[in-house]
């Protein structure tokens, strides 16, 4: 759906690997998908047909595998373009542990505020988002469609910025793994047309 002549932008995070499904933090560890994050990944494939994946003008993915096997089991492999700044945030020292031991170790700690030690701040995760909206707002004021496909941190600081907050903001908008969210205009103005729409709960 466009608006006024505007386009839009469908984030697609990853399915499950086996730390997704653990709860454990993953950034720059290439971990491929589980059985059933690749069965979610081929599930994709029909929601985006009903999005008209046909139309996307630009198809991004982060280089790491879980982003790049999700878009090529949703059948836009063939057209996929690896970006770096579509990475997940580097976690540093908090890379393989869960929220709950970081938590015990740090009680308060929130990555959209604190960063991470030995990782991302949340400004240089902040830059990174704004590099890959610079590329995309454009293409959406002219009426394009991108899909871009990532992680569930990095995607959520993409969906504060398009929205003009700061990345302490993304720790409003939680995003399961293998979901499709939309960023969109409200007469003109950037604006979330859908969040955290996960692929069971349509066709």
């Amino acid at each position: 759906m466009t608006t006024r002549g505007d386009g839009e932008i469908v984030l697609v995070r990853h399915g499950e690997t086996e730390w997704s499904r653990s709860g454990r933090h993953t950034s720059t560890t290439d971990l491929p998908l589980t059985a059933a994050g690749r069965e979610q990944g081929r599930r994709l494939a029909a929601r985006l047909a009903a999005l008209g994946a046909a139309g996307f003008a630009l198809v991004l993915s982060s280089p790491l595998r879980r982003a790049r096997e999700t878009c090529e089991l949703a059948g836009l492999g063939a057209r996929m373009e690896l970006d770096p700044d579509l990475v997940e945030w580097n976690y540093g020292r908090l890379e393989g542990l869960t929220s709950d031991a970081i938590e015990a170790a740090a009680p308060g700690w929130s990555l959209f505020t604190d960063g991470a030690s030995g990782g991302e701040s949340p400004e240089q995760i902040g830059v990174r988002a704004d590099r890959v909206l610079a590329r995309l707002l454009p293409l959406a004021r002219a009426g394009g469609r991108a899909v871009v496909f990532a992680h569930g941190h990095v995607l959520r600081v993409l969906g504060a910025r398009w929205i003009g907050l700061p990345p302490a903001g993304a720790a409003r908008l939680l995003l399961d793994t293998t979901t499709l969210s939309v960023l969109g205009f409200y007469r003109g103005t950037p604006a979330i047309q859908r969040w955290n729409d996960r692929i069971e709960d349509g066709p």
